[in-house]
């Protein structure tokens, strides 16, 4: 009898010593689909496109992943992975998200990858961490569904910056007002029929007038809308399209100032289009969600209904347009 108390203390002692430190917490794991993953998904979203630079603001189109972990002190980290795609609204447009059609495949359309760490605390979300690039579907793909489709050209191709040139000098010609200057080129194509160059870029107003410009570098950039314009040579003179957000006046004036960095003026490069990577600047710090939580078991994993069969699978999430 007394080897056999002995034993189970020993089997007691040893269950409490394998136990996991803080088992009861840890990470979460929810449906990339469900209503709490969308909700965080979508501030993802609207704080990238505040913090978009350049190009086109983004919509939301798949959840790839998310973990909800545990936080010290208090409140929880949201770790979640998502895609988005490219709407036809450009960065300084003020159209409501919702009002943004969503660039189809057959223009040549492109994805974005982000990774979000974002706190929930006191009913409060905060991004904590926010990283992103983009990349356009292959020419080779649009061209087997869509041979007659427009391709992502770079915007240093000559038939590009010929396309701007003549489609700003044109516009200032008929603007017998204030002079304007190229702020960014946001896209260009090549269309195959018919055979055209299609650009869209920003322009900005300076301190010059159009009559009495004749070094355009020496005109300074005023604290004025810059606007979005679409141009193309096979069709109708350049059209100016809604005014975007004010923006700040430009130091030195070779650049225009759109929120924390400059954007330079000149030649376009040889980019077809503007990467996440560089074209998002998120302020807030950057912290990881590894040094704040409590790395535990995780919670709800498909495979713990047992005999009920294998779970579905939780992520990722529904396709809401289409997939690159």
């Amino acid at each position: 009898m007394k080897s056999l108390v002995l034993l189970l203390c020993f089997a007691q002692l040893w269950g409490c010593q394998s136990a996991p430190q803080g088992a009861g917490l840890g990470f979460r794991e929810l449906p990339c689909d469900d209503p709490e993953t969308e909700h965080v998904a979508l501030i993802a979203v609207d704080y990238l496109n505040k913090h978009l630079l350049q190009g086109f603001r983004q919509i939301l189109n798949q959840i790839d992943k998310v973990k909800v972990w545990s936080r010290r002190p208090f409140g929880e980290v949201y770790e979640l992975e998502i895609d988005t795609l490219e709407t036809i609204c450009h960065a300084l447009d003020p159209t409501p998200l919702a009002n943004c059609s969503v660039r189809q495949q057959t223009e040549h359309a492109v994805e974005g990858d982000c990774d979000f760490h974002i706190l929930k605390q006191d009913g409060q979300f905060s991004v904590l961490h926010a990283q992103c690039h983009s990349t356009p579907d292959s020419a080779e793909d649009v061209r087997k569904f869509c041979p007659r489709c427009p391709i992502l050209i770079p915007f240093n191709d000559t038939n590009v910056v010929h396309t701007v040139k003549t489609a700003l000098a044109a516009f200032n010609a008929q603007n017998n007002g204030t002079y304007f200057k190229l702020v960014e080129i946001s896209r260009a194509q090549n269309v195959p029929f018919p055979v055209s160059t299609l650009v869209e870029f920003v322009i900005a107003a300076t301190d010059c007038t159009g009559q009495e410009v004749t070094d355009p570098a020496k005109c300074n950039l005023l604290a004025e809308k810059p606007q979005p314009a679409n141009a193309n040579p096979a069709g109708p003179a350049p059209t100016v399209g809604q005014a975007a957000p004010v923006a700040p006046p430009a130091s030195p004036p070779e650049s225009v100032v759109v929120g924390p960095v400059a954007v330079p003026l000149g030649l376009p490069d040889h980019r077809t289009h503007h990467d996440l990577r560089h074209a998002f600047s998120p302020v807030a710090s950057v912290e990881s969600a590894s040094g704040e939580v409590l790395h535990s078991r995780n919670v709800g994993q498909p495979g713990d209904a047992g005999a009920a069969g294998p779970a579905a699978p939780l992520c990722p999430g529904r396709v809401r347009y289409f997939n690159i």
